[in-house]
């Protein structure tokens, strides 16, 4: 087959390199400059490609293509393609041709990357020979290529889903669906909920769809549409303080560094996936008990003059901060700002009021946050850097209280990513330690 990539970062060269061993003629085109790295890759397996163009003649000799969930199909060269019949999917659809392993698939606006890392380590920890791969780590592409495993536990995008067929997860999740990335879907909040709900596209009736049986979307699309799968809900009911009540067994949480109602959530689908693949209790508590928390995403990092600092940097939107503001159990400091998405900070309101003693905004442009929150919040400073605002919030902090970084913005007017934002807060809390 000759199979056109377009897009050569992590999936696109995991899915060239995949191709590859399976005998396909691959090229590889990105409009971009591909990274050093992915080109050395590229040409030690004998991999043709072009990088800052399309080449339209060789593209279009393509019997299938594989797109970059980062290209959005509305793109002429897209549009080009699938109007020329020539099929389009993505890594993920592709990958799956060639593995006969049990695949767990997790989607949701929030908490994707918690919830496939807690499934992962809870199928380690009871003896599962399981690879985590998707939108976390290595692509599911370059895992199959490198290694076969038996499991497989992928965290998968909206942007990976739209480009998925008969791609068939043995368990799907899908935690909760929150407005984001509207711009990739014309808008329209029906059109993100259908791009989610297409991980139970090619489910059988022996599958199992597990879901957040409190959100609202999820249970709208679920009463107008006929799912195959067995539906598997997951409620707060579920939640009795520290303790998570899962098909009749009881799994005690005050040993994990898992916090907030959310965390425990992710924790009450990632139990009831592994324990459908037949994990035994006694290891899924074990599991709980010494999973590392996800970099960036409620992250303890440190206690200086007895004030604590959380990193959250990965809260890009007003739902991630919902919840990381709900599990705040003292008065605290709030980092906020960014690159807005459009926000509603309405859902905030009643919790900054109950929780945040004072704010400091980081961004280029804090207009809409001190708009918003003046006369909600007592005290507001602003912040150009990471460590300017960390200076701020030191300043403004009591002992027993929190400084907590969930910027419900996305990075890029002063970072590079979120990654970068909250590796510079911690660095600049590390240099308050060691003044």
């Amino acid at each position: 087959m000759n199979l056109i990539i377009l897009g050569a970062g992590e999936s696109g060269v995991g899915a060239a390199i995949l191709a590859k061993q399976h005998g396909h003629n691959v090229f590889v085109s990105d409009k971009g400059a591909i990274g050093e790295n992915y080109r050395r890759e590229l040409e030690s397996h004998g991999i043709a490609y072009e990088q800052q163009q399309h080449s339209w003649e060789r593209i279009a000799q393509a019997d299938e293509v594989v797109k970059s969930p980062g290209i959005p199909e509305r793109v002429p060269i897209v549009q080009q393609l699938v109007g020329k019949g020539i099929p389009v999917i993505s890594e993920i659809e592709f990958a799956g041709r060639y593995t006969t392993a049990k695949l767990m698939g997790i989607t949701g606006s929030n908490g994707k990357t918690t919830t496939t890392k807690l499934a992962f380590h809870l199928l380690a920890t009871a003896g599962f020979d399981a690879a985590m791969a998707g939108n976390v780590g290595n692509s599911f592409a370059r895992s199959l290529s490198e290694e076969q495993h038996q499991y497989y536990v992928l965290e998968l995008s909206s942007f990976q889903l739209d480009g998925i067929d008969a791609f068939r997860p043995d368990i799907a999740m899908l935690l909760n669906i929150t407005p984001d990335h509207l711009d990739r879907y014309e808008y329209k909040m029906e059109n993100y909920v259908r791009s989610k709900f297409r991980i139970a596209k090619s489910q059988r009736p022996d599958d199992f769809f597990l879901y957040n049986a409190e959100d609202e979307n999820i249970g709208a699309y679920i009463r107008q549409h006929a799912l195959r799968p067995k539906l598997v809900p997951a409620s707060s009911s579920m939640i009795d303080g520290q303790l998570l009540h899962v098909a009749g067994s009881t799994f005690d949480m005050s040993r994990s560094s898992l916090r907030g109602r959310h965390n425990f959530m992710n924790a009450i689908f990632a139990i009831q996936a592994a324990r459908l693949w037949g994990a035994e209790d006694e290891a899924i508590q074990e599991g709980l008990d010494t999973f590392v928390s996800v970099e960036h995403r409620m992250e303890k990092v440190a206690v200086v003059d007895g004030v604590e600092y959380i990193n959250d940097s990965k809260a890009t939107n007003v739902d991630a901060v919902f919840y990381a503001l709900e599990a705040m159990a003292r008065p605290t400091i709030w980092i906020a700002g960014g690159q807005d998405k459009g926000n509603d900070y309405g859902p905030l309101m009643d919790l900054v009021r109950e929780k945040v003693r004072a704010m400091v905004c980081l961004g280029v442009d804090n207009k809409k946050l001190i708009d918003t929150f003046s006369g909600i919040v007592a005290t507001i400073e602003e912040a150009g850097s990471a460590s300017e605002a960390v200076g701020k919030a030191a300043k403004l902090a009591r002992a027993g209280e929190v400084v907590l970084l969930s910027p419900a913005c996305a990075s890029f007017d002063l970072f590079k990513n979120y990654e970068d934002r909250g590796r510079q807060f911690k660095e600049a809390v590390r240099q308050r330690i060691n003044r």
